[in-house]
């Protein structure tokens, strides 16, 4: 069993117990994602940045949640609002075209700051939650957020308000920000591929994450089911809030000085 331990965790600097208790987590993180929505990714990367150096981390947890958020978008294809897609889409071609070019004149602690305050609007004012955004909304939301998921990473928090505010039942909330997600990650993928990281290494951990992780989509999505509406809509903001206070303490650590 070590030497299997050992073939699987070979260039990567862990060891057998880390292996699976990063699989261990991805099932829990990929569980409470598809239960409340969002939530799980953030535990995920937190269990990772224990172990993984930082110019691993970022890479390695995008792929993770690429599969995690992917496998929970085609377990519920047919909740998704699809209307909303493709402008989502478009905007995020644009965006990330763009990122690298507007990103970088805001100081992180601003940009943490002012993603923190937009996350707490969106999730408790009456009139942004009644405001049902369309399209064109979500042609911003997709360039905003691709602006920005490069240099902050978790930009679920960002598009969850959007999603919430557009979806009138809770499965269907859970399906559409899986894909837009999705979409978020891929892109963040693609680009560390042309950016020349180095994924072999790593194939076998990402097996393993990606496995544990459609199955913890799997119990998470049995147990959506069994949700009640105002349970689900409750515990999803509570979760952005704790999110939100998550950037403002973000901030508060990049701010210089």
């Amino acid at each position: 069993m070590e030497e299997i331990f050992e073939t699987l965790t070979q260039g990567t600097g862990l060891t057998g117990w880390w292996f699976l208790g990063l699989c261990a987590i991805s099932f829990v993180g990929s569980l409470i994602a598809a239960a409340l929505g969002l939530g799980g990714g953030i535990l995920v990367l937190a269990v990772m940045a224990l172990v993984l150096p930082p110019t691993v981390l970022i890479p390695v947890h995008g792929v993770v949640q690429l599969g995690s958020n992917l496998g929970r978008a085609l377990f519920m294809a047919r909740r998704v609002l699809y209307l909303v897609v493709p402008a989502f889409i478009a905007g995020a071609g644009i965006g990330a075209a763009a990122g690298a070019y507007v990103v970088v004149a805001l100081p992180l602690w601003l940009l943490l700051a002012l993603l923190a305050v937009f996350v707490l609007y969106g999730t408790w004012s009456p009139g942004f939650r009644s405001a049902r955004p369309g399209r064109a909304v979500f042609f911003a939301v997709g360039a905003g957020s691709s602006l920005v998921t490069m240099l902050v990473g978790a930009t679920g928090p960002l598009i969850a308000p959007f999603v919430s505010a557009a979806c009138g039942e809770r499965r269907q909330v859970v399906a559409t920000h899986a894909l837009l997600m999705s979409v978020q990650h891929g892109i963040k993928v693609l680009a560390f591929g042309l950016l020349g990281f180095a994924f072999g290494p790593y194939l076998p951990l990402l097996a393993g994450l990606l496995a544990f992780g459609l199955l913890g989509t799997w119990v998470g999505g049995r147990l959506l089911a069994r949700l009640p509406e105002d349970v689900f809509r409750r515990g999803l903001r509570m979760i952005l809030t704790v999110l939100a206070a998550r950037l403002f303490y973000d901030s508060v650590m990049a701010y210089p000085g």
